[in-house]
């Protein structure tokens, strides 16, 4: 049909134009997420960013209560107990605060969820928590004299570790987390004079910047794990839809190869009928049976007619096979029979055809050959397009061998090997194919539907068997239909008997 190349090259551009818009939208929400972030990435990364928080808050409130404890009875030994406790209770209300607000958020309507507002509360809470960790500081003006410098030097640095690893996914409030209780302490430290005092200032200083580098590397990683994550799930997306896109063509093709089997059975039906007519008032014709015809190019037309109804009846004979087996209504109507005796009448019918081309068609075959279970009217087709393709292409005075013989797994095969051009390489698949045909065929002026070759394929594979083609150009073709070992009668099991005394009389009649 005409329209067909256009209607494909219209399919092929929609599809690009489509591939184009989907590529264009997805570039305008990637700027968009991008500027709606809080965190520079998109905003779809901001929620789990946030979540990874409020769960490491929550997983660590227990254990950073319990070591709030243990340091607020260290600090009893010099500093009053009351003070300790106060400054204690201080930093776990703190810290219940921002594990409540961390809970709040995570049973939130996340349909609702605001990436801007939820940052603003945590990094305020987070301040909160600082602040009440920056007392520490406050606590050697209660102690009496005594020297709490490496006691704060110690808890200062337990403080900025444990807030810069809970509070990794978010670095605004790292920063408040961590910097007033180290400013705080490193600002005693110097006003307290004395080398040790400012070594563990500088320690301290150090310190929070190590874990703030710390934090922020965590930070990444979490970030990278997260688009990973994104990445991994848009790809499940993208390959659910195209597994869908492709049950979706699959079904559509099967629809339309339905439709054409069933199309292609009802026609070769509605053409059958007329071909036959056609046919034989040809043939009348063309022998004159019921008189002369007056001028002999009526005999000559009545030929052609005859000829060319006997091509196209013949074509619609094998769209018709290729179409049942398509549709797989194509039924075997299984026997014992001779692959030797159906080869043997192949060639005889063949024979007329390879003589008019002067070609020399030999046939060869073993002694004693057992016989097959199959089809003797599929395997007969077998065996006349195999011979029909090697003398339609064997050039004047070349050679066809037709052989029957046994495969090394004792089963049997049919081979049709012929010296005729060959068949480039890359394009036996293009004969393999339905309707496919080679350079050869199209500059030949044989006439072909390229079926022959497809539905000896078909056929080959209905009885579990195997076809296969060998050429090289210049060379010649060899083809061959291989039959399996369990299709071999001496090769099937014998039946066991069930009524041994009817076989006995039947053995002795």
């Amino acid at each position: 049909m005409s329209f067909a190349p256009a209607t494909l090259e219209s399919d092929v551009r929609a599809r690009m134009g489509r591939e184009h818009r989907l590529d264009t939208q997805k570039t305008v929400l990637d700027a968009r997420q991008r500027l709606t972030s809080t965190s520079g990435t998109k905003a779809a990364f901001d929620f789990e960013l946030l979540d990874e928080y409020a769960q490491s808050r929550l997983g660590s409130a227990l254990a950073v209560t319990a070591l709030l404890v243990i340091l607020a009875v260290l600090l009893c030994v010099w500093v009053p107990p009351v003070a300790a406790g106060v400054w204690a209770g201080l930093v776990i209300a703190a810290n219940l605060g921002v594990a409540l607000l961390s809970r709040q958020f995570r049973v939130a309507n996340h349909a609702k969820f605001n990436a801007g507002k939820w940052t603003a509360r945590f990094v305020a809470a987070e301040s909160v928590y600082g602040l009440a960790w920056s007392t520490l500081a406050l606590m050697p003006f209660l102690a009496g004299g005594e020297n709490l410098s490496v006691l704060l030097f110690a808890m200062v640095l337990v403080c900025v570790a444990a807030n810069a690893v809970s509070t990794r996914t978010l670095p605004g409030a790292t920063l408040v987390s961590t910097i007033p209780a180290a400013a705080a302490v490193c600002a005693h430290l110097v006003l307290s004079g004395g080398t040790l005092n400012y070594t563990l200032a500088v320690v301290v200083l150090g310190g929070e910047i190590f874990f703030v580098y710390l934090a922020r590397q965590l930070h990444t990683s979490v970030l990278e794990t997260v688009m990973h994550q994104a990445e991994k799930d848009a790809l499940i997306n993208e390959l659910e839809a195209a597994r869908n896109m492709s049950d979706e063509a699959r079904r559509h093709a099967e629809q339309a190869n339905i439709a054409k089997s069933q199309f292609l059975a009802t026609m070769s039906h509605e053409l059958r009928t007329p071909l036959n007519a056609i046919i034989g008032f040809s043939e009348v014709l063309k022998s004159e049976m019921l008189g002369p015809l007056g001028m002999p190019q009526y005999r000559e037309y009545a030929g052609d007619i005859h000829s060319s109804g006997q091509h196209l009846l013949n074509l619609i004979n094998e769209l018709l096979d290729l179409s049942r087996i398509e549709a797989g209504k194509y039924e075997l109507n299984e026997e014992v029979v001779s692959l030797i005796d159906i080869a043997e009448d192949c060639r005889r019918m063949m024979e007329i055809r390879a003589r008019s081309k002067s070609l020399d068609l030999t046939f060869t075959y073993p002694e004693n050959l057992p016989k097959l279970w199959g089809d003797e009217r599929a395997i007969r087709q077998v065996v006349l397009n195999l011979l029909s393709n090697a003398i339609k292409f064997t050039p004047q005075h070349g050679k066809v061998a037709l052989a029957v013989s046994r495969t090394a797994d004792s089963g049997q095969m049919v081979s049709v090997r012929d010296n005729g051009p060959g068949i480039p390489e890359n394009e036996i698949a293009t004969v393999l194919s339905s309707f496919g045909q080679g350079s050869l065929a199209q500059k030949s002026a044989e006439q072909g539907a390229g079926l022959g070759l497809p539905i000896v394929q078909k056929i080959m594979e209905l009885h579990q068997g195997r076809f296969d083609l060998f050429s090289k150009l210049r060379f010649g073709t060899e083809v061959i239909a291989t039959f399996p070992r369990a299709r071999v009668m001496d090769a099937v099991a014998a039946v066991p008997a069930t009524r041994p005394d009817r076989l006995q009389f039947y053995s002795e009649a």
